[in-house]
C-alpha cells in the first residue's frame, strides 16, 4: 500500500475523474463517517488507472488540495490533461483552480439534475426535467446555451434560485462540448468513477463498519489494486477512438 501511494505517475493522463465515497468506521465514541477522496485517470489510448485515494474528514478545499498536490508531486503535472470531471463539490472546484488552473473543469450532470429536481414541485417535475435535459442533450454548445435561455425564461419566476445557480454553473456544465462528439455522454458525468464505488460498497457492505481507519485504507487499496490489474489488458475503446 505504501508503494501504491508513493509510485511515480506518468504525466500523460488526458481525463481526470475526481469524487469521494463515504464509509463507516467504528470508533470508541461510536460509529463515524470517513470520506475517501479518489482520483481516476484515463490516457489518450484508453488505458485507465485508479491513481490515488486519501482518507479525510470531509470534502473541503484543503482536503482536495492535499490529494491533488499528491498527484502533482508524484508526476501528474497536467501537461497532457485536458479535462477534470467532478460532482460539483465547491471545495473541489476551488482546489482545482489552485493546482490545475489551466485545465477545463466539467461538472457532473447527474448531480446537477438531482439538485434541480429536488427543488421542483410535483406538478412541475416533468417539465422542469425535460427543460434541463434539453441543455445537455443539445447538438452543440450554442444550442445548449439557447436551451438554457428557454429554461430561464420559463422558470425564472417560479424557481429563481435554481435558475441563478444553473446559470452560474453553466460554463463548467458545458465544457464537454469541446471534445469529440462520441465522448460527450462519458464526459458529462462522473459515472465512470461512480461505477468503481459500486464495487467498493458491495465489498464493504457485509462488514457493516470498519474497526479502525487503517482497515479502511487496506480494503480500499485491495479493491483498487484489483481494478488496476484487470485494466492492464482492458482499455476503454471509446476513448481509443479519440486518439
Amino acid at each position: 500500500m505504501r508503494q501504491f501511494h508513493q509510485a511515480r505517475l506518468r504525466d500523460d493522463y488526458v481525463y481526470l475523474f475526481l469524487d469521494g465515497v463515504s464509509l463507516r468506521v467504528r470508533r470508541p465514541t461510536g460509529r463515524k463517517q470517513v470520506q475517501m477522496l479518489v482520483a481516476y485517470g484515463i490516457r489518450q489510448d484508453g488505458s485507465r488507472h485508479l491513481l490515488a485515494f486519501l482518507r479525510s474528514q470531509g470534502e473541503g478545499q484543503a482536503d482536495w488540495e492535499a490529494l491533488l498536490q499528491d498527484l502533482y508531486r508524484r508526476g501528474l503535472e497536467g501537461r497532457a490533461l485536458q479535462l477534470i470531471l467532478t460532482d460539483g463539490c465547491a471545495g473541489l472546484a476551488a482546489a482545482i483552480r489552485t493546482i490545475y488552473p489551466r485545465v477545463r473543469h466539467q461538472r457532473c450532470w447527474v448531480h446537477k439534475m438531482r439538485n434541480i429536481l429536488e427543488k421542483a414541485r410535483k406538478c412541475d417535475y416533468d417539465e422542469v426535467k425535460a427543460g434541463a435535459q434539453a441543455i445537455y442533450l443539445a447538438e452543440s454548445r450554442a444550442q445548449a446555451e439557447a436551451a438554457f435561455r428557454r429554461f430561464r425564461a420559463r422558470w425564472q419566476r417560479h424557481y429563481p434560485g435554481v435558475v441563478k445557480r444553473l446559470g452560474h454553473d453553466l460554463p463548467e456544465l458545458l465544457a464537454f462540448f469541446a471534445f469529440p462528439r462520441h465522448l460527450w455522454r462519458k464526459l458529462r458525468t462522473t459515472n465512470v468513477i461512480e461505477r468503481c464505488f459500486v464495487e467498493v460498497r458491495r465489498r464493504t457492505r457485509p462488514m457493516v463498519c470498519f474497526v479502525n481507519v487503517e482497515s479502511v485504507d487496506r480494503i480500499i487499496y485491495s479493491i483498487f489494486q484489483r481494478f488496476n490489474l484487470e485494466w492492464k489488458t482492458r482499455t476503454l475503446n471509446l476513448f481509443t477512438q479519440a486518439a
